[in-house]
């Protein structure tokens, strides 16, 4: 079952206002865990897990920052000319 454009905008929304934030307490967590690695692996690490969260939610932020395709197009103005 394909989300319609609402609906992923809804979701797109709260993967990055709840979701981003907890995987980055994560991440942070995890690397905290390993006794400070040195900078350059810290430092791929961090970009690699970057990239990582993003994989899953590919569909759904596909199209979310275009117009709705299935609304109905706006109604012709006629004062503007």
């Amino acid at each position: 079952m394909a989300l319609s454009h609402k609906a992923r905008k809804r979701l797109s929304l709260l993967i990055l206002v709840v979701g981003m934030p907890a995987y980055v307490v994560i991440a942070v967590t995890i690397i905290n865990a390993l006794g400070r690695p040195p900078f350059w692996v810290e430092l791929v690490v961090y970009v690699v897990l970057g990239f990582l969260w993003a994989l899953p939610f590919k569909a759904v932020f596909k199209g979310v920052g275009k117009d709705d395709p299935n609304a109905a197009p706006p109604a012709d103005d006629q004062n503007q000319k």
